[in-house]
């Protein structure tokens, strides 16, 4: 289909955007400019809603607040914002009548034209930003123009579709939700980054998630799976083409590591499969043993599309982590303060957890009905102690309780602006030189701050307030 046809199938279109937020809005604004006739609709009716609305209406896009559930007449395609789960009434009606409901990320894959930018896409439990980010680094490095988009933060469809530069490829991170609502996606090489308990409350059972995860495979060029994940490797199974990346030495067809070496037995040429060297351990930041295997997903996608040993070293040195992701804060009387807020269920605070010897375990916010007990059994010999916060730290404790017993636990029941001082403050009375400090929270923020970041940041800026009293030679004080 050329550019002119793409155009034309959309034009008169009767579309309902469900959701107001960054994907919907972007949404709108392309179908409009296609010639759809675009109503949006969001059950928010707030200033910042009707201030997106007056810039949506300005385009002739027709813009309902304050109902979310009902379809608009006429409707013949639903393009649904990631968070709407499938059994709201909008999306059941549409449904019901037969109506197609789709994502953006799909509503994206349709719009591309002729010589439109390969799709490098990720997706798992925990990573996918920090691998879309490293790639995009990789591929730059490589000379090739690249940006990295998706769950990530531009949406796929403005980069595809919207006003802008065009670009070589595009590395695109993709949500169990954005997965579900995708049928057509076809990109040239896919990676399942692993795939743990998270958002089932959405999918309904654990069966459904993993299903929509495995649809990144369905029609790719190749398969790049993680090989120390049973459930990743078992989905890349069916697929043609599949490379496998491992924290062991490397098997033919894999990225792994030798002695401080990332190398490749998968897409180097030889056909004697001996390795080719990539970079070196040092070369990933922050390290931690999760965050290598990040390196080497990222690593084998872009070996995937054809980029050099040495653009691969390349663009790990000039990679920049993103805030709250095991990020070192500070070294307070021999002690190491880590924020990973970004830890917001189980498997996240198991890797993170797993990169230190020693740890004061800062935990606690909204489990969302996920089971601790074996990350505590599997953590318990690494705790010093632990500091728990927010509504289901009860949880984590009794936790603790059967599988370390003998790990001193505070308890911090306070939620008023003040907790994180409190909370840093009793962690650092629990830590001796050598020791981590580390938030990983295992919980979702909800119940205290309005964000991981937030949080996140109220524990920077708490740590900075007690290295600032060490170096002054303030006692602490008892926060109790």
């Amino acid at each position: 289909m050329d550019a002119e046809e793409v155009s034309r199938s959309w034009n008169g279109l009767r579309v309902c955007v469900a959701g107001l937020g960054v994907s919907g809005r972007a949404a709108a604004r392309v179908l409009a400019g296609r010639g759809a006739r675009v109503t949006v609709v969001d059950a928010r009716d707030g200033e910042e809603q009707r201030g997106h609305a007056a810039e949506l209406e300005e385009r002739g896009v027709a813009v309902r607040l304050g109902d979310g559930e009902s379809l608009p007449a006429g409707t013949e395609l639903v393009v649904t914002s990631p968070g709407w789960r499938p059994d709201v009434p909008l999306l059941a009606a549409a449904a019901a009548a037969g109506i197609e409901i789709i994502g953006e990320v799909e509503l994206a894959w349709r719009l591309r034209g002729p010589g439109a930018a390969p799709w490098l896409a990720v997706t798992g439990t925990d990573g996918k930003t920090t691998v879309v980010r490293m790639l995009a680094c990789m591929l730059t490095a490589a000379g090739r123009k690249a940006l990295a988009v998706g769950n990530v933060g531009t949406p796929v469809v403005e980069a595809v579709a919207g006003p802008g530069e065009q670009y070589d490829v595009l590395a695109v991170e993709l949500s169990s939700y954005q997965l579900h609502w995708s049928g057509s996606l076809a990109p040239e090489a896919a990676a399942v980054l692993n795939v743990a308990p998270d958002h089932l409350d959405w999918h309904g059972s654990m069966d459904a998630y993993v299903g929509a995860k495995g649809k990144i495979y369905a029609r790719c060029g190749v398969a790049v799976y993680n090989a120390d994940d049973d459930t990743s490797a078992a989905l890349a199974e069916g697929a043609e083409r599949r490379a496998g990346f491992t924290l062991r030495v490397p098997r033919p067809g894999e990225l792994g590591v030798v002695e401080d070496l990332l190398v490749d037995r998968a897409f180097t040429g030889d056909p004697a499969n001996r390795a080719e060297e990539l970079a070196a351990l040092a070369d990933v930041r922050p390290y931690a043993p999760h965050n290598v295997a990040n390196a080497l997903a990222a690593a084998a996608l872009a070996r995937a599309f054809g980029v050099p040993a040495e653009a691969v070293r390349e663009g790990l040195r000039s990679f920049v982590p993103d805030p709250h992701r095991i990020q070192h804060v500070a070294d307070v009387a021999g002690v190491a303060y880590v924020n990973d807020s970004k830890a917001t269920q189980p498997h996240a605070a198991a890797a993170s957890l797993a990169a230190y010897e020693s740890v004061v375990w800062i935990a606690g916010g909204l489990l969302k009905g996920l089971d601790v007990d074996d990350l505590v059994r599997s953590c318990a010999g690494r705790l010093r102690g632990a500091v728990l916060m927010g509504r289901d730290r009860g949880r984590i404790a009794e936790a603790l309780a059967r599988h370390a017993p003998d790990v001193p636990v505070v308890d911090v029941p306070d939620t008023d602006t003040g907790a994180m001082d409190r909370v840093v403050s009793e962690a650092s009375a629990l830590a001796r030189p050598g020791d981590t400090v580390l938030l990983a929270p295992v919980g979702a923020s909800f119940d205290m701050f309005a964000n991981y970041p937030a949080r996140g940041d109220a524990f920077i800026a708490a740590v900075e307030r007690l290295a600032g009293a060490a170096g002054r030679g303030d006692a602490p004080g008892d926060p109790r």
